[in-house]
């Protein structure tokens, strides 16, 4: 988990990025088994994860609403490593939210931000060796973070 808490660190003075959740072209269907997924995931941490938390600083980043004296929020989490790849998925059940991390060996590291309820809220990449934080362009938010939805739904059934 190191270098997670070092790829956050790059999300410094980050403005959180609004990415529509849903496109105009999205079909309901797929809006149904994302919002499905989410709560089959969030249900899983609830079970499967391990007491964490989200700092003060990617929660400011993240745009997630904390108390003046709140410095961590309680959170659920679970995280795998396969190969140079690793994900971590945190429950604030506290925020109704579920953060995505997926950092990358080329440097890259993706956040989507979700609700159990209303699905993708934000997305962006950070690229902590430049110090870069963009955010994802709403096609490329929409299909990545419903590829991370299918990942972690499949964690479910192998815990």
């Amino acid at each position: 988990m190191r270098g997670l808490r070092l790829a956050v660190l790059g999300l410094g003075c980050l403005f959180a990025l609004q990415v529509p959740a849903v496109s105009p072209g999205t079909r309901p269907a797929l809006l149904a088994a994302e919002s499905t997924g989410l709560r089959t995931i969030a249900g899983w941490l609830r079970t499967h994860g391990v007491e964490g938390w989200l700092g003060a600083d990617v929660a400011d980043a993240m745009g997630i609403a904390r108390g003046p004296d709140e410095q961590q929020i309680e959170a659920r989490q679970r995280g795998f490593r396969a190969e140079e790849t690793l994900r971590v998925a945190q429950l604030l059940e506290s925020r109704d939210a579920i953060l995505f991390m997926v950092q990358r060996p080329d440097d890259q590291v993706f956040f989507y931000l979700s609700s159990v309820s209303g699905g993708l809220q934000k997305a962006f990449v950070s690229i902590p060796s430049r110090n870069i934080v963009a955010p994802l362009g709403a096609a490329e938010a929409e299909s990545t973070f419903a590829a991370e939805v299918l990942y972690w739904e499949s964690r479910t059934h192998g815990t």
